[in-house]
């Protein structure tokens, strides 16, 4: 039986709820602590020019690589917002082999820029690569109608349907639209619906109210989930789950 631990967490760019700070080297203990397999980020800053000549300290590597240094010998950065002073997308960090990677973009318009950063990862003792899918959804109802389209249909193109696989993020759905869709989709499963008969409340991470941040999974056994509200790193609270291959 091999377990797997899994994380994910919008990493606000690296800076503290309103702004206010620096936090990459705090967040990368916390994520350390954690101790996870593989973890899904998403607002990871992959240049930031402005941001960087204001603190000494700021790391000269993009963040996917200053956070996975050591620990994640594999990572992949999906860029997706580009503007004058850098760029930003999600991330995935992997203790295992990345085997191959794709980031499809799939933004409604211009003033939104959103993607999908889809991999197979090589596990032990698996008969065939985990597919892992880092989201990051819209703000508007309209718009991520369609994103969540976009998903369904890339997972009924290109992932085998015995294949195990795990799609987490920020999916900005408050209303809940997208547990009934991917259930009745791709019949997925939500980690902590599974755990704990409802979804985590990780938005605002001070004081959390909304259930925006999910791990949706096909073909494990899902055997315990957490909430981690490090409100000072972050305006969303981390989450994690512990798999077991079926």
């Amino acid at each position: 039986m091999t377990a797997l631990h899994i994380a994910t967490y919008n990493i606000h760019k690296g800076l503290s709820h309103f702004n206010r700070r620096m936090v990459l080297h705090e967040l990368r203990d916390r994520l350390r602590e954690l101790n996870a397999d593989i973890v899904f980020l998403q607002e990871v800053q992959g240049e930031r020019n402005t941001v960087a000549r204001r603190h000494a300290d700021y790391p000269e590597q993009p963040q996917h690589e200053f956070l996975a240094h050591e620990i994640w010998p594999h990572c992949i950065y999906g860029k997706n917002a580009i503007y004058d002073s850098g760029h930003h997308g999600n991330a995935i960090l992997s203790r295992y082999p990345i085997l191959r990677w794709d980031n499809q973009d799939i933004s409604a318009h211009r003033l939104e820029s959103r993607g999908l950063l889809h991999c197979e990862i090589d596990l032990p003792q698996a008969g065939q690569p985990l597919h892992c899918i880092c989201v990051h959804f819209g703000l508007f109802k309209r718009w991520r109608g369609q994103q969540f389209g976009a998903l369904v249909e890339r997972i009924k193109q290109v992932v085998p349907g015995d294949a195990p696989l795990v799609i987490a993020g920020d999916f900005n759905d408050w209303n809940n639209h997208a547990s009934r869709l991917l259930a009745h989709e791709l019949h997925l499963h939500e980690a902590f619906e599974a755990s704990h008969g409802k979804l985590a409340l990780s938005y605002p991470a001070g004081m959390a109210l909304l259930r925006m941040d999910r791990i949706y999974v096909r073909g494990m056994e899902i055997l315990c989930s957490d909430v981690h509200a490090w409100r000072k790193i972050s305006d969303h609270a981390a989450l994690s789950t512990t798999l077991v291959l079926s």
